[in-house]
């Protein structure tokens, strides 16, 4: 056993549960969570403190006295088809009252009425609102209506979560109060210099981040309990004090239907517009300029700032060009899946921590029970921990830990067992990259997104809240491969083209998303610079809709994949039916095949897996790695001097991540080079500095595998279930 770099969630009144633990997981910190308190006999056993503070809705009675101040957003009412020339509408009918309620004092200026059948905006003097009624005159019969309009939160949304999932009972409904009112500002920094104070054995304190939430939207309806949930999201930013500041001297303001979207919101999974990233960049001005401020206060008081980088991390934005302004000394992120490992490694902070699931809740996510009868917390937490560690051979993470409530452990003696060999495997891990960092392919690969850098290692949300998402299970399976990973905007590709040193280029995801890029390949700089990369000697990787045009946007074009020259393959939208769509042969085989599926069994790859609605070949030299139903959802090609790789779409697995590994080395032009097990179930990883190499069995069966490094035998191993070795280079 080994100790150190592990963060122990303690309870008061479970001293002994609490310290015992802590000594057989190895613990240097104990913690409070969300809902606990550290008594006085854990906070003086000589383990550093972490504290944690969400300072929005840490003094409910002031926000109870203050209640105009808490935080407000837009909303979209119910649509409302017109039967009759005079329609009413009560806007916040559907959505939770315990959560919202209308703000009828401030801000009706901001308030929209559309026509949502033409979506048109109808003219003030069309509507009127009263007694929290909407009334629309003139209305058009069978057209529909809807209010954009303005509320405020009574309940934060995390508070709720709580209460619902842990059955908090007649615990207090906190309420998140809005930082923007300068009677606010000073509260929160006078509330937190008291706080240090009067905590002085915490070491850390831990932001639950900074001020403001991703945007989740409660129902009143059981059948539909939630509307709208989006991790990415700027909606909880708007107020009026905000939009007023915002709008001051522009000639185009920004509305509410900049946030409503007719009903889109702004989703993280649309292409952001020009003004929406001018409020993004606005809020995090102002997110930075509080922020700093309370964070000197933290470190006046001989205490360290860490960030929980999840429920309210929005304007503290760590791939942002300024996050390092702050001043946190470390990055938390709660991590089911590897590529949120990723996200928080690379982030420029001294510590990186991951809080490990599952939660010690009674249930998970989804309402399946954990530490509850029925549940399964070792096997849910070997899952997780065998999924995530794939990511931490490629990238450094110096801590881990849980939290919740620990005394829901206290019955489960295997778990206990399982998280005291999970932590002694990561400080093993940790240590090797203590070390010197491991070895990576000479393949440097960009993701290109509407995005860019802003988003790096992230699609919005956890994995297995995205299954669909094909680029979330492309960074998923590149989490764990060995290759430079950077995240590129399709509008910097635009200006300046691919940067120097790229070697791949992978585009992926539905058409009209932020992922795939929507519009922006209406632009044809984007199109030549990308074209250019490939004919010039570069990879390029499309799955899914890559490039993708709807049929309105492509209208002059001659394709609905932008770079179906290149790719070899493009989509039909429905307007080519009538034409010959099998013009060239679909027989899959040759030596691209042999060389993408080396090690991976395409049925593996591809399980599940369709081919898109009228995909077709769009000129010949393509050669069809795999088909279904006589259509290709797997193509391999040369263009000019470079080479592409389409997939119909993709999911993560050991297969998958092999093939995505081979296609990625293929259209760089260079054969498979490093270290890999045959065995594509097993990760492996050379450090050179410690002259060890660390091989990881990601299945839950036993696995028994040849390692090879450029092609030749090395070393055999025998793993067992989610087994780990390391083993001498």
């Amino acid at each position: 056993m080994t100790s150190g770099g592990f963060t122990l969630p303690g309870e008061a009144g479970h001293e002994e549960l609490t310290l015992r633990l802590a000594e057989r997981w190895g613990a240097d910190v104990i913690r409070d969570s969300d809902g606990t308190k550290l008594s006085r006999e854990i906070l003086d056993s000589g383990y550093g403190i972490y504290s944690t503070i969400c300072l929005i809705r840490e003094d409910r009675e002031w926000a109870l006295a203050n209640s105009r101040l808490l935080q407000q957003n837009f909303l979209m009412s119910a649509p409302i088809i017109a039967d009759q020339s005079r329609v009413q509408i009560a806007p916040l009918d559907g959505y939770s009252t315990d959560q919202f309620t209308i703000n009828d004092w401030d801000g009706l200026e901001f308030w929209q009425v559309f026509d949502r059948t033409t979506g048109s905006e109808l003219p003030r003097d069309r509507w009127t609102f009263a007694d929290g009624v909407v009334q629309i005159d003139g209305a058009e019969l069978g057209h529909s209506y809807t209010v954009n309009f303005l509320v405020m939160r009574l309940w934060e949304e995390i508070s709720m979560y709580n209460h619902i999932t842990n059955d908090w009972g007649d615990r207090p409904r906190l309420m998140a109060v809005e930082p923007r009112h300068p009677a606010v500002a000073e509260h929160l920094a006078e509330w937190l210099e008291n706080w240090c104070v009067t905590h002085p054995e915490t070491t850390v304190v831990r932001f639950t981040s900074l001020f403001y939430n991703f945007a989740w939207f409660w129902g009143s309806d059981p059948d539909l309990p939630q509307h709208y949930a989006d991790w990415g999201s700027y909606d909880f930013t708007a107020n009026p004090v905000s939009l007023r500041a915002f709008n001051e001297g522009r000639e185009v303001p920004i509305t509410s239907e900049d946030f409503v979207n007719a009903g889109r919101y702004t989703s993280t999974h649309n292409p952001p517009r020009a003004i929406y990233r001018e409020w993004m960049a606005f809020t995090m001005d102002f997110v930075l300029e509080l922020g700093k401020r309370l964070i000197e206060i933290v470190h006046r008081h001989g205490k360290q700032a860490y960030v929980f980088w999840d429920d309210s991390w929005i304007g503290v934005e760590p791939y942002s060009e300024r996050f390092q302004e702050f001043g946190f000394d470390g990055l938390i992120k709660s991590v089911f899946s590897g590529y949120e490992a990723r996200l928080n490694a690379g982030v420029d902070v001294p510590v990186h921590e991951l809080r490990l699931h599952p939660y010690l809740f009674p249930v998970n996510l989804e309402g399946a029970p954990t530490f509850a009868p029925g549940g399964d917390p070792t096997s849910d937490a070997r899952g997780y921990w065998t999924t995530m560690r794939r990511a931490l051979l490629r990238a450094r993470i110096d801590r881990i830990g849980l939290g919740g409530y620990l005394s829901l452990a206290e019955p489960f003696e295997d778990f206990q067992a399982y998280i005291a060999a999970v932590a002694d495997e990561h400080r093993a891990i940790r240590d090797l990259h203590l070390a010197g960092a491991p070895e990576t392919a000479p393949v440097r690969v960009a993701v290109a997104t509407s995005w860019g850098k802003l988003r790096s290692w992230t699609c919005s949300g956890h994995l297995h809240e995205n299954p669909d998402l094909s680029l979330l299970q492309v960074i998923e399976s590149l989490a764990g491969l060995p290759f430079d990973v950077e995240f590129l905007s399709l509008d910097e590709i635009s200006a300046s083209g691919v940067p120097e040193g790229i070697d791949v280029l992978i585009n992926a995801g539905p058409a009209g998303s932020a992922w795939s890029g929507g519009a922006a390949w209406a632009n044809p700089e984007l199109v030549a610079a990308v074209t250019r990369f490939v004919a010039d000697g570069g990879g390029l990787l499309g799955i899914e809709q890559p490039a993708a045009l709807d049929r309105a946007e492509a209208a002059g074009r001659l394709n609905r994949l932008q770079l179906a020259p290149v790719l070899g393959v493009d989509i039909d939208a429905g307007d080519r039916h009538v034409l010959v769509r099998r013009r060239y042969s679909i027989d899959p085989v040759s030596d691209p095949h042999t060389a993408i599926f080396a090690q991976a069994d395409p049925e593996r790859v591809f399980e599940g897996i369709e081919a898109p609605s009228g995909v077709l070949l769009s000129r010949s030299g393509v050669t069809v790695l795999a088909e279904r139903d006589g259509l290709p959802i797997a193509t391999a090609s040369e263009f000019g001097r470079g080479r592409a790789v389409y997939f119909a779409n993709y999911r993560h697995g050991a297969d998958a991540a092999r093939a995505l590994a081979n296609a990625v080395f293929w259209s760089a032009g260079r054969a498979v080079e490093g270290h890999i097990a045959i065995d594509p179930r097993v990760d492996v990883a050379h450090f050179p500095a410690s002259g060890k190499v660390l091989v990881a069995n990601s299945s839950l069966e036993t696995v028994a595998t040849e390692i090879l490094r450029n092609g030749n035998v090395v070393a055999e191993v025998t793993l067992e279930p989610a087994g780990l070795a390391i083993l001498d280079a």
